[in-house]
């Protein structure tokens, strides 16, 4: 382990393709193409919008793993950051 990574906020590049693999690995695994996802979103932000005004420069959805059911199990995140609730 590398003592001086602990204490820097530093983002190693290593990091950085480490991660774009395990979600390229995700993605195949899921069977699932970026066109896809970018549909889900889509459908996802239409209807959260009909209840919600949502910020939208910072969506973020992605899919990743979870151990929760039977082996690796795809899961979809998402992170959507709302303003106010329509009422």
């Amino acid at each position: 382990m590398n003592i001086l990574k602990i204490f820097s906020n530093k983002i190693f590049s290593k990091d950085i393709a480490s991660d774009r693999l395990k979600l390229i690995l995700i993605h195949d695994r899921a069977d699932i193409s970026p066109d896809f996802l970018e549909m889900i979103k889509s459908d996802i932000l239409q209807v959260i919008s009909k209840y919600a005004e949502i910020e939208t420069g910072e969506i973020e959805v992605r899919l990743t793993t979870t151990d929760e059911y039977e082996g690796n199990s795809p899961a979809l995140i998402a992170n959507i950051p709302i303003k106010k609730i329509k009422r």
